[in-house]
């Protein structure tokens, strides 16, 4: 039987969308399997109804959703009341598992003021580690290398509005450590422009770059316990910022008019199409699109497209599972087609259990305009018939892959 009279260590990974902060968890999940008498769990909360995180760890084989050492908290924020509840009874699962430590992964929106407030009130689990992830990219490119981020923020409260900017200086401001992702992107000297633009938000965190999610697990552990203390002034002010103006800023993406909008459709996107709507549509406000999809082109591949500000990454994720069934070169035994089949039960007749499932989240305004572009690169039912008849799509996506270990 497990004890579960002492509180279990936490550690938060938190930051914009598309920081970098599933790539990140999946690096230290990996490590976890290699220390003896650690016992990692996770909560993986999604802004998305479309459970993308959570999907990739069991495309990936990293760890699965139904792990008893998994929890994952969809559609909506962590810090929101109902969120904050399924927080809770994820903790009572995961302690009542043997977790010996507990790493949670917020979505991009969630402010933090809310979960930390409902974590040092628990006897459950105590914090160890704030991590803040920012994306160097999105920094150089919309807030020109983290400078504007202060200024913009305090012209929104000035004007009695929380925005976008407001929540990235919120999110640093928390920290007990900043790590700066992405910093194979920039050169080494836009990184420290970065880091001494947002060393004045706060002070007493350090800051580390990253580049693919290479932090060592050894190192987040070894933190000491989080100092309440030092941001209870700012939470304070906060709080009764929102409770003299009614609003819900810290608990709702939708008072940032931050939306998400799910595409989900079975028919593969045309890669040209999809070319040309990276190149032309991406618009500032479009923050995050994220999900799996497929290419009449490359039908084997379960894509994963990984979309933040202006810049879009392709990962293989696995590979089809009808792809397998129907390649004869694989000399497949029959017993082993039989449970093929039997696995594809309930899919497409026509595409087997290949998809297109994205969640795109931005601005409000815009947002939809942006996703009628996506929704314009699935195939029409006579490129479907190209494909099935073995035509050869013009594929301007990069051919050379790159594998990560």
């Amino acid at each position: 039987m497990n004890d579960l009279s002492g509180s279990v260590p936490v550690t938060i990974l938190n930051g914009f969308l598309g920081s970098g902060k599933t790539t990140l968890l999946q690096n230290l999940i990996v490590q976890a399997r290699r220390m003896d008498g650690l016992k990692l769990a996770v909560i993986v909360n999604e802004m998305s109804e479309l459970d993308v995180d959570g999907r990739i760890l069991d495309a990936t084989e990293i760890l699965s959703r139904q792990d008893a050492m998994f929890v994952s908290i969809p559609a909506g924020s962590i810090s929101s009341e109902d969120g904050l509840a399924q927080f809770a009874a994820g903790v009572d699962k995961l302690r009542a598992s043997g977790a010996t430590h507990i790493i949670i992964e917020t979505s991009g929106s969630a402010h933090p003021w809310p979960l930390l407030e409902a974590i040092r009130t628990s006897d459950a689990v105590q914090l160890h580690g704030f991590l803040s992830v920012v994306d160097t990219v999105t920094l150089a490119q919309d807030h020109d290398f983290g400078r504007a981020i202060m200024p913009t923020a305090s012209a929104d409260l000035a004007a009695d509005r929380r925005g976008v900017a407001n929540l990235l200086a919120e999110q640093i401001m928390f920290a007990s450590r900043i790590l700066l992702s992405k910093m194979d992107r920039l050169e080494m000297e836009h990184i420290r422009t970065v880091a001494e633009a947002i060393h004045p938000i706060n002070l007493g965190a350090d800051i580390v770059a990253m580049k693919w999610g290479n932090v060592k697990l050894t190192d987040i552990l070894a933190m000491p316990p989080y100092d309440h203390a030092r941001v209870a002034t700012l939470g304070a002010e906060l709080t009764e910022w929102d409770a003299t103006r009614g609003t819900s800023s810290m608990a709702s993406a939708a008072d940032y008019q931050i939306d998400s909008i799910v595409i989900s459709d079975p028919r593969p996107m045309h890669p040209q199409r999809l070319w040309d709507v990276y190149n032309h549509f991406l618009g500032e406000g479009i923050y995050r699109s994220k999900g799996f999809f497929w290419l009449p082109s490359r039908d084997r591949l379960q894509l994963l497209w990984n979309q933040t500000a202006g810049s879009v990454g392709l990962e293989i994720v696995n590979f089809w599972k009808v792809a397998a069934l129907e390649d004869p070169s694989l000399n497949l035994l029959p017993e082993e087609r039989e449970e093929m089949r039997r696995r594809l039960e309930g899919f497409s007749s026509q595409f087997g259990d290949r998809h297109c499932r994205l969640t795109v989240i931005g601005d409000r305004d815009g947002l939809e305009t942006f996703a009628n572009a996506v929704r314009e690169c699935l195939c029409t039912d006579e490129e479907v018939a190209l494909w099935k008849a073995g035509h050869d799509f013009e594929d301007p996506w990069p051919k050379a892959t790159t594998r990560l270990n």
